[in-house]
């Protein structure tokens, strides 16, 4: 078990999100979606996160109540990801996420983490949590079953133009 935080990002900590967004090795999985969405590179999956962008960032989280915290391994005095939730207008349901830096991925982090995210989303009322992704992404699958969470449905989206099976997956609180 890692001795983890969540930690609240002040402005002068975007840095952080700034280069894990950048990465592309940890932003592959997000790569080959038809998204328009500012800084958003199809081929990578980076996104973007400039400086100049992170007060109209940080505003936009506190008016549309977004949850956005930093996973911190206290141990190595080290933000290791992040995790968030966030109102879906369209989809009208609380939408999740977990993010681990490449180089801290298959060390245990994103089930305590996810598990954390839980907690807090609960103790803001918050009564039901979802996310989606590929299939194929059995980890992750399996992390999220392990806190709880079960599947809803199955999807199919585009991915590099290519069909690909997707899951639901949702968790009451």
């Amino acid at each position: 078990m890692k001795n983890l935080e969540l930690y609240i990002p002040n402005l002068e900590d975007y840095w952080f999100e700034e280069k894990i967004q950048n990465d592309v090795e940890t932003m592959s999985y997000n790569a080959g979606y038809n998204v328009s969405y500012f800084g958003y590179h199809y081929d990578t999956g980076c996104i973007e996160f400039p400086k100049e962008k992170w007060q109209e960032e940080h505003e936009r989280r506190i008016k549309e109540k977004r949850f956005m915290a930093y996973i911190k391994d206290i141990d190595l005095n080290e933000f290791v990801g992040y995790v968030n939730y966030y109102y879906n207008k369209m989809e009208e349901r609380y939408c999740c996420g977990v993010l681990i830096e490449s180089k801290y991925r298959g060390k245990g982090y994103s089930k305590q983490a996810l598990k954390l995210l839980c907690e807090v989303a609960k103790k803001n009322q918050i009564k039901e949590l979802y996310d989606s992704f590929e299939v194929d992404r059995s980890n992750t699958l399996e992390i999220f079953k392990s806190c709880g969470f079960k599947v809803q449905k199955y999807l199919s989206w585009k991915k590099f133009g290519k069909n690909v099976e997707g899951v639901l997956v949702k968790i009451e609180l």
